[in-house]
């Protein structure tokens, strides 16, 4: 790839990826969002979250994250305590490989 080549593709997928957040910035900010769009807009993160996980859960052989998976979705959903959540998954995935040998 030419130097040339290489910086076009820079720009243009940085153009991609900043536009539409600025986009969306500029556009709505000091506008109010009626009350169903922003109960709407809170459940993208778990949506994207559960897109993001739900291949790793449900594989062929993946027992063991479904099985670190559950205390570590309770304590999220229990806490929402982001930190809080992250060590116990850490520690539930180390907990089962170690009983799984």
């Amino acid at each position: 790839m030419s130097p040339e080549a290489f910086w076009v593709t820079l720009l243009g997928m940085a153009l991609v990826t900043y536009l539409p957040r600025a986009l969306g910035l500029v556009g709505l900010s000091g506008r109010a969002l009626p009350q169903t769009v922003e109960r709407w807009l809170g459940y993208i993160p778990a949506a994207v979250l559960a897109a993001l996980l739900a291949p790793a859960l449900s594989g062929e052989g993946e027992a063991d994250r479904l099985l670190a998976a559950l205390p570590t979705f309770l304590v999220a959903v229990l806490s929402r305590n982001m930190a809080l959540t992250v060590v116990v998954g850490i520690l539930s995935m180390t907990v089962v490989k170690a009983l799984a040998g």
